[in-house]
């Protein structure tokens, strides 16, 4: 059978998942089987899923767990996170219980400014552009206030826009970067619409603008779209206690363990094969709130390891030191993020991710999702600088290989008790089983 196909779109769905099984799979029963599976039974809410996206034939589950007991800003907190890999519920949970007794985590909310841009290309004399600008510059966001007035009402809205000058990159190349607050609201349609509007009227009124030749009138918007690259849209999350409340770890001197810790960040302040794996960490906290609260990970993803590299060399997020007896580690990163709009008002498991949060807005999600990462990143170095990584990780792993060999509810709880006392890794564990089965 052909592996191409016309108006796939305008099939339906069922005609969609035929085509699908019976081309690329050996048994087209078996696999419609298991797309079949994970179909809800409710179909209200069946068709509300195949409508976020296109061409929908089933749903991809991941799980949805919740780390409980984080004190932020004195106010406690269960955390959703929606997360496939082993360990990253547990190890926030770890942390989250250790900062509970000494003071929690504080936050502080730098910035929320969001940018967009108008890519353009034009061919003439700056100076002429530049005063074009100026007397343009009230018009742009005038002409955008049928989108703007209802964000405005809300005390958001077009914070500025200026006019820069990239040719030095790209000849001809320049930009309108706008910036915006968008409060509750990620903000992506509402800046994109502002910027499409932007390049309409700069585009428009350059035909008719007395001071350009000819030639210049001709400006060619190459595109608009918001960065999701938000610098200016920061937060800070940190923990601080006296070395000493830091209590023995494994045998270990408070103090030396304290010592140890900050040089594990310090490595990864200055390597970048450490960086991206120890950011990795961060991300996993990060990433998983925010898919439990129906916000965009990748954007986030994107501009979080962007800002890593800011000055040139990408380098860790978090920081840590001691001074006078205490211990602070902390992290600044940027967040874009909703709490209105999107998915939040859709997703039935999002609304009630985010009502298990008290229905934070944006400025308190961000502070959320960053003591999320914070504590992740906390009980990774914990473990790296102490047992080691793999202990723990794996102890949380075995279940995965057990399911894998299809243990029974039996053998699983044999096996569990079995590697309290046993180091763990993939071939001990098919060993244990094979031997309990025989």
């Amino acid at each position: 059978m052909s592996k191409t196909v016309a108006g796939f779109s305008k099939l339906s769905k069922s005609e969609k998942i035929d085509w699908i099984v019976n081309t690329y799979f050996s048994s087209p029963n078996n696999a419609k089987h298991i797309l079949k599976q994970y179909w809800n039974n409710d179909e209200k809410l069946q068709q509300l899923h195949d409508e976020f996206i296109e061409n929908t034939i089933t749903n991809y589950y991941l799980p949805l767990g919740v780390a409980p007991n984080f004190l932020i800003n004195e106010k406690l907190y269960t955390i959703p996170m929606a997360i496939e890999e082993s360990s990253v519920v547990a190890a926030a949970s770890k942390a989250a219980k250790f900062w509970l007794d000494r003071g929690g985590f504080k936050t502080t909310v730098v910035s929320t400014t969001k940018i967009g841009q108008v890519h353009f290309m034009f061919h003439g004399n700056f100076d002429t552009l530049k005063n074009y600008f100026n007397t343009i510059k009230p018009k742009l966001v005038n002409e955008a206030k049928p989108i703007t007035k209802n964000m405005e009402l809300r005390g958001g809205g077009i914070l500025d826009i200026e006019l820069r000058n990239k040719t030095e990159e790209i000849e001809g190349y320049y930009q309108l970067h706008a910036s915006f607050e968008t409060l509750d609201a990620m903000g992506a349609n509402f800046i994109n619409s502002c910027l499409e509007q932007f390049a309409k009227t700069f585009k428009d009124e350059a035909l008719t603008f007395n001071g350009f030749s000819e030639k210049e009138k001709n400006i060619e918007i190459v595109m608009s779209i918001l960065s999701n690259y938000v610098p200016n849209c920061l937060v800070r999350a940190e923990v601080s206690c006296h070395v000493d409340a830091l209590s023995q770890q494994n045998g270990v001197s408070s103090e030396a363990y304290a010592k140890k810790f900050v040089q594990a960040v310090n490595i990864a302040e200055v390597e970048p094969y450490r960086a991206v794996t120890h950011n990795k960490g961060i991300m996993n906290g990060i990433d998983a709130v925010i898919l439990a609260t129906g916000n965009d990970f990748r954007a986030v993803e994107a501009g979080v390891h962007a800002y890593a590299s800011k000055n040139g060399k990408y380098s860790s997020l978090s920081h840590a030191k001691i001074e006078n007896g205490i211990f602070t580690f902390w992290l600044k990163i940027p967040l874009a993020l909703g709490t209105v709009g999107g998915l939040t008002g859709l997703h039935p498991l999002v609304k009630l991710a985010l009502e298990l949060l008290d229905k934070p807005s944006a400025k308190e999600l961000m502070q959320i999702v960053a003591v999320a990462g914070l504590a992740q990143n906390f009980a990774a170095l914990n473990s790296l600088t102490t047992t080691g990584i793999q202990q723990g990780h794996m102890k949380m792993h075995l279940m995965n290989i057990l399911n894998q060999f299809e243990a029974n509810d039996n053998e699983k709880a044999k096996l569990t008790e079995y590697f309290k006392t046993h180091t763990v890794t993939h071939s001990a564990v098919v060993e244990s089983l094979a031997k309990l089965r025989q």
